[in-house]
């Protein structure tokens, strides 16, 4: 699966790309952020809630220690409570991962996918090499409920075993995190989850469309962009 288009509300539309094209590296023409083959609208938030919102950009696994150097020099990580800032997940993951703040609230994170393909390149890291936008977290009440019509929407499956207020949905290109609205964002779990005003257009699934009314945002997958 992949992210093809993502809408994101935002306070300030030039203040935040002025951020993912200075802090991130990443090529920025008026509104529209480039993250590899996922292209992000900044548009004005207006009644919409901001803060709380998580997304994951793919960094190739043979590049991620030069990645954390690269991102240390420009930002502080979020920690845990025991103080680690890196953090590595086995099983299905397959990964390790950082997570650091944007701007109105961002909760961001580089990971490292190590079934995909090897960057091959040295020497120190620059944002072009994001792959990607592979993640992002879509808030409800009911985990299990909404996971099974996402199943349903796209033909997606599950990651890695789902629990009770978390599911990973669809692969290492691209994932829907659906979490409790009501479970704080890891590492730092001080933060609530929001999607409010995303809108999320995918790829490379079956035709089809999911949304939250309670929670404000809406994933889509064109016709004729299925399998």
């Amino acid at each position: 699966m992949r992210i093809h288009t993502l809408q994101l509300p935002v306070s300030d539309v030039a203040q935040v790309g002025g951020y993912f094209a200075d802090v991130l590296q990443l090529p920025v023409q008026d509104d529209v952020v480039r993250i590899g083959w996922t292209e992000m609208q900044l548009r004005p938030a207006g009644n919409h809630l901001i803060g709380g919102v998580h997304l994951a950009f793919n960094v190739p696994a043979d590049r991620f220690e030069a990645a954390t150097e690269w991102l240390l020099a420009r930002t502080p990580l979020q920690r845990n409570a025991a103080g680690e800032t890196h953090f590595t997940f086995g099983g299905r993951w397959d990964s390790e991962s950082i997570y650091f703040d944007g701007p109105d609230g961002l909760i961001l994170e580089l990971i490292g996918r190590r079934r995909l393909p090897a960057s091959g390149r040295v020497g120190r890291f620059h944002g072009s090499e994001l792959t990607c936008v592979s993640e992002v977290g879509l808030p409800t009440a009911d985990v299990a409920a909404l996971s099974e019509r996402a199943i349903a929407a796209f033909g997606l499956g599950y990651l890695s075993p789902p629990v009770a207020c978390f599911a990973a949905l669809g692969d290492d290109e691209g994932l829907l995190i659906v979490v409790d609205a009501t479970h704080r964002w890891f590492p730092e779990q001080k933060v609530l989850p929001n999607a409010r005003g995303i809108l999320v257009r995918l790829g490379d699934v079956d035709a089809g469309e999911l949304h939250d009314t309670e929670q404000g945002w809406r994933v889509g997958s064109p016709a004729g962009s299925g399998r």
